[in-house]
């Protein structure tokens, strides 16, 4: 579980900052598909300064708002970027995510692709017997190779796949999902005799990964393998095996915790099963106002990033408001008119927004600062559209370098739906409520497949979930706000469109 605050130099704040910044164009490189980072006859590598650098990378790709975190947002009912005037218009690219247009020339598509590609190929080059890596070096190589993985696996259905010592003209193979699968359960189930059972990603010991955090992915997996396989019918081995690996989790001391904002703090607790040392600053900054801002972020805002009404509905409370008293569920947070917390609220902020002084807040040409519930369109909006989401506060630093990825709410959820699959409703709905309970909502009085997505929507919005549970639940083709698409393909993304001229092995996903 997470046991110490992470300390970072400045150096490696900067780098974080950089790496999140970063782009990638149209042209083919190494990563689509061809790795090239090779020269001459691969020898191996240092395990331990590759799986160092490795997780620098990561930090700064978990704590991008583009790329992997936006495809799996943004392109649910969750998450939103409005055109505002001319504000975040960025040539339509955040556009086409929500309304489920984009194509095989999508740089985020491009950029994911590369960035995963290449985590899995260096991670493959720690973990060849070349590199002599230890034990418990090998189990780290193995579990960040099954977490990239995983993602090309869910987002693009095939995997290519390069062994180190392979000659550079040689094209990579390419697993199948099925294949992709199986070798990402293989990497897990043998990295976790030799994980520790404590994360510490501070100083130079770069423990990332740990047997809860190897039972969560493997839970994660079997939970959607009958997406993965093709069944469409989730299995009785695969829905115990999820159940089991949950209680391995319970075993090593997680548990549910109440104070549900106090869970994105940088402090010890119960819930976080696997954290990454990257900034938080776009998971805070990109949808709060420019009026709106922290000591440490005196700019304010970047106004963007909003949620849809009819998400915002799935909570208990006044639908028009979210001041304190409004009869809300504890995950729907409030906005503060007291100058409490930096006069930023938790959560929702919808209607009037306050400074730290509890004053009203205008907006740029001065009028009232009043988050609406609803957009003019996906274009032309204002200031003001849209209601915004805030789950790390900038009172805890608006920079700090500690996003969660794994956390147990989402485990304890996993395993009452598989609970639920294999027809034991009871159990589920009791598990249910308890989480519940802990975050002062109403139980349940019976569950449904919808009760459950909705119930993973509350609890776990915005932390890269969204997109995985609507296609589980076969909701991502449904309509919502601002999205008339009913594509049932966007299921999965198209391989990019330089990666199939690279690699003649990749074959492009249907409807592309």
């Amino acid at each position: 579980m997470k046991e110490k605050k992470i300390k970072f130099t400045l150096l490696t704040l900067l780098s974080i900052m950089l790496l999140a910044s970063s782009c990638t164009d149209l042209e083919i490189e190494g990563t689509d598909s061809i790795i090239v980072n090779q020269t001459g006859e691969f020898t191996g590598v240092d395990a331990n300064s590759t799986i160092v650098g490795l997780i620098g990378t990561l930090n700064g790709q978990i704590g991008d708002q583009a790329n992997l975190y936006a495809l799996n947002e943004v392109t649910s009912d969750e998450l939103l970027v409005p055109t505002r005037g001319t504000d975040w218009s960025d040539n339509g690219q955040w556009r086409v995510l929500h309304e489920h247009n984009w194509g095989t020339l999508n740089q985020f598509v491009l950029n994911t692709w590369n960035n995963l590609n290449a985590n899995v190929f260096t991670a493959t080059t720690a973990i060849d017997p070349l590199s002599s890596a230890t034990n418990a070096e090998l189990a780290q190589a193995k579990f960040i190779r099954a977490f990239n993985m995983f993602w090309i696996m869910d987002m693009y259905g095939q995997v290519p796949f390069r062994d180190p010592k392979d000659p550079l003209e040689q094209n990579p193979s390419v697993f199948s999902r099925v294949e992709a699968l199986d070798f990402i359960i293989t990497d897990l189930t043998e990295a976790l005799p030799d994980l520790p059972l404590v994360q510490n990603i501070e100083g130079e010991n770069f423990d990332l990964a740990t047997q809860a955090a190897a039972q969560y992915l493997l839970a994660k997996v079997r939970l959607n393998a009958h997406i993965y396989n093709g069944t469409g019918t989730p299995s009785t081995e695969d829905m115990t095996a999820v159940v089991n690996g949950i209680d391995e989790i319970t075993a090593d001391g997680f548990a549910l915790q109440s104070g549900y904002f106090d869970i994105f703090k940088s402090d010890a607790d119960t819930e976080t099963i696997l954290y990454f040392g990257a900034g938080i600053g776009n998971r805070i900054w990109n949808g709060l106002h420019y009026n709106q801002n922290a000591p440490d972020q005196e700019g304010g805002g970047w106004n963007g990033w909003s949620t849809l009404a009819e998400f915002y509905d799935l909570f208990e409370g006044d639908p028009n408001t979210n001041i304190p008293g409004s009869g809300q569920e504890e995950r729907r947070g409030f906005v503060p008119t007291d100058g409490s917390n930096l006069g930023i609220g938790f959560g929702f902020l919808v209607g009037q927004q306050y400074d730290e002084n509890g004053t009203a807040l205008t907006d740029r040409p001065g009028n009232p600062l009043v988050f609406t519930r609803d957009f003019v369109g996906i274009v032309g909006n204002d200031e003001n559209n849209g209601i915004r989401t805030i789950k790390y506060h900038p009172e805890n630093g608006s920079f700090e370098p500690h996003q969660i990825v794994y956390r147990y709410a989402d485990a304890h959820l996993m395993k009452a739906e598989a609970l639920f699959r294999m027809g034991n409703t009871g159990d589920a709905l009791t598990m249910i409520n308890e989480l519940r309970t802990i975050r002062n909502a109403n139980p349940l009085i019976d569950l449904s497949e919808q009760d459950i997505l909705d119930e993973r929507g509350r609890e776990l919005y915005k932390e890269f979930w969204r997109r995985n549970d609507l296609i589980r639940f076969g909701k991502f083709a449904d309509t919502w706000g601002l999205k008339s698409s009913t594509d049932e393909f966007r299921a999965l993304f198209p391989i990019p469109a330089t990666a199939i001229i690279s690699n003649p092995n990749l074959t492009q996903n249907p409807g592309y």
